[in-house]
């Protein structure tokens, strides 16, 4: 197979990292074509025999990276499409746990977003989330045990005022 058809392969795991990360779909889309786009630009720096994931997966997260620092620059702020989708629509209330979880990863720190995108979202396994991360295995771990506490927190404090 060649590498065209190996990341055309992959695009659905992308689209979940990079809608993990972004929280609104057209961004996610964005950063994908970004990411695939780098990826073709640069494919003689990938290594045949390593992780064509984690490599890809390393790319959206550095592409995300330069995102929120240029909208930083920017100072913009948008708001998820994701909030108005339920009015109206039967299953509202599996729409708005899902926007509660949604809201409460976005309220966490960059670091424990991306471990929690990368394992709990993606499902990737720790070794391989840590080499796309670029940290060791110990970090992984912690920011990921720090991660789900803060989420139970957060998450029971949004049920708590529902009530």
């Amino acid at each position: 197979m060649s590498l065209d058809t190996d990341i055309a392969e992959l695009l659905p795991r992308m689209r979940r990292f990079a809608r993990a990360l972004t929280y609104h779909r057209e961004d996610a889309d964005d950063l994908v074509q970004v990411a695939v786009e780098r990826a073709l630009v640069r494919q003689a720096q990938w290594e045949p025999g390593t992780r064509l994931d984690s490599w890809i997966f390393r790319i959206i997260k550095n592409a995300w990276v330069d995102e929120v620092r240029s909208r930083m620059r920017r100072d913009r702020v948008f708001a998820p499409a994701e909030e108005g989708e339920t009015v109206g629509d039967d299953s509202a209330a599996v729409h708005q746990q899902r926007l509660a979880i949604q809201k409460a990863i976005g309220m966490l720190s960059e670091d424990h977003r991306l471990v929690v995108a990368l394992v709990l979202v993606d499902g990737m396994p720790y070794k391989e989330a840590a080499e796309v991360l670029e940290i060791p295995m110990g970090t992984l771990t912690s920011r990921l045990a720090r991660a789900r506490e803060a989420l139970q927190g957060l998450l029971s404090d949004q049920a708590k005022v529902a009530k």
